[in-house]
């Protein structure tokens, strides 16, 4: 005995409409909205420096004083476009070179200098003030840049 199987329309509606869903559930869990087109940041990322001066007085009476950058050390990812506002907070001027990646600048007291560069290397590399560069010239005024 042969069966027959009767296909009624409803049924056939009811399985399209079934068979819509899953595609457009299978869509929306597989869907990324986030895309990226080259992997790198279009915007410099800003770091807020500045010139200080530390003074102090030994035993015997001698003033001794030294000029820095604050903060001392910052950490950057390679590839990424970085702005430095240093101002100058102590000292007249800072005559700067940062070491290795080309980047030169003068900080005057009472004014922010703004530098722009993308380290494309990983490595450390030293800001260092030209005017206090060792102790006889209250220094070394050293700050350093890690690239990552």
């Amino acid at each position: 005995m042969s069966k027959v199987f009767i296909v009624r329309k409803k049924q056939i509606q009811l399985l399209i409409a079934f068979t819509a869903l899953v595609v457009v559930v299978a869509v929306f869990l597989n869907w990324n909205g986030s895309r990226s087109v080259n992997g790198q940041p279009t915007q410099a990322r800003v770091f807020q420096l500045v010139t200080t001066e530390i003074k102090s007085t030994t035993q015997d009476g001698q003033e001794i004083e030294v000029y820095r950058w604050d903060p001392g050390s910052i950490i950057v990812n390679k590839g990424e476009p970085i702005e430095l506002h240093i101002t100058g907070v102590s000292g007249k001027s800072h005559p700067f070179v940062i070491e290795g990646l080309g980047v030169r600048g003068t900080v005057t007291q009472g004014k922010t200098t703004v530098v722009s560069f993308t380290a494309d290397k990983p490595g450390t590399y030293p800001i260092v003030c030209l005017t206090h560069s060792d102790m006889r010239h209250d220094g070394p005024m050293v700050g350093y840049i890690t690239v990552q």
